[in-house]
């Protein structure tokens, strides 16, 4: 077992990573025991701590060990991850999402992060006293809007990330739907109402191949252009799912600000763990699946309807949901299946 922790620390010169000790998560684990698993996992992700002991070392080799048999399914495989909500807003569960995305990339993963970044939007609209406007939940994106959502998106939102992931030992490129053809964009059936918000028409993966193959992190950003070079501004989750499809990913992962898919929208302890296409959408049929929730679910099932393995809303709130999501059976939310 200690050869398992050898491995990991020989693939990625830098691991363990740098980043604040986390509380023990909430989740339910069975091996060891919750408390035990929930210790191991910080103690991997999170190496700021006092020496270790004996057995708290014994801790870090049990399941660095029993993640073996998950980094063997996934090793290799492309995983598309979109990332926002809470785990953009706290500077503690942005580390744990970097801190994550890197040491899947050392042990053999090949992801590709996927972000929008409407908070930090609405903080700059709000400095330059421009309104932001929204209708039905998606955002009113004039002319002058449109030029803000590029310069933080593009400027401020991506290199940061990728500054951060540089920093926590990988490599990223940050790229727009823009560079290499990547997205081409078109307007959206509600584009008289809603200005310059667009879907995804086609997708080049062309370029994103390319620096999977050579073990770089693409950070992608939800904008991209008509073929007249219009800027339009495209929900990231839809962005997630057509990448994920187009470069036959072996799973889809979206962060959100909940549990999950939950049986009773009013009940926080109905986690539907697993289900499968025809499941939910006999849940969205029955109203079980409503608000903010259908167009990730939508996105999901497009998705794998396209030949994505597996798709998973997932809970952002927890630090490490995405180790806890792919390197264990339990996993961090609700997986869809095709």
């Amino acid at each position: 077992m200690a050869g398992a922790a050898k491995t990991l620390t020989n693939l990625c010169p830098s691991f363990p990573f740098t980043t604040k000790p986390q509380n023990p998560l909430t989740t339910h684990h069975s091996f060891p025991s919750t408390r035990l698993r929930h210790r191991a996992i910080s103690a991997v992700a999170n190496p700021v701590q006092p020496p270790l002991t004996t057995t708290e070392g014994q801790y870090r080799v049990d399941v660095l060990s029993e993640s073996l048999p998950f980094i063997q399914k996934f090793r290799g495989k492309t995983i598309v991850v979109k990332y926002g909500g809470a785990a953009m807003k706290s500077p503690e569960l942005q580390a744990s999402v970097i801190n994550d995305l890197v040491l899947l990339s050392c042990v053999g993963l090949r992801p590709v992060l996927v972000h929008g970044g409407g908070p930090e939007i609405n903080s700059w609209l709000g400095r330059l006293n421009i309104p932001a406007v929204f209708r039905d939940g998606l955002r009113v994106t004039d002319a002058d809007t449109m030029e803000i959502v590029s310069m933080v998106l593009v400027g401020k939102v991506n290199k940061t990330l990728v500054s951060l992931i540089n920093k926590a030992g990988a490599t990223a490129v940050g790229l727009s739907g823009m560079d290499g053809r990547l997205l081409t964009a078109r307007p959206a059936p509600k584009a008289a109402a809603l200005g310059f918000v667009g879907e995804v028409a086609r997708v080049d993966p062309t370029v994103l191949r390319s620096l999977i193959d050579t073990n770089h992190i693409p950070v992608v950003t939800s904008v991209a252009a008509d073929e007249s070079g219009q800027p339009y501004n495209i929900n990231a989750d839809t962005v997630a799912g057509e990448l994920a499809a187009a470069l036959g990913a072996e799973k889809l992962i979206l962060l959100t600000d909940v549990a999950g898919i939950l049986e009773d929208r009013n009940d926080p302890d109905s986690l539907v763990k697993k289900i499968d296409i025809k499941g939910v959408k006999k849940m969205m049929e029955d109203e079980k699946v409503g608000g903010g929730m259908i167009p990730k679910v939508n996105c999901c099932v497009r998705s794998l309807a396209q030949g994505v393995t597996t798709a998973s809303i997932i809970d952002g709130r927890v630090p490490h949901s995405l180790l806890l999501e792919i390197l264990t059976d339990e996993g961090a939310g609700t997986m869809i299946t095709g």
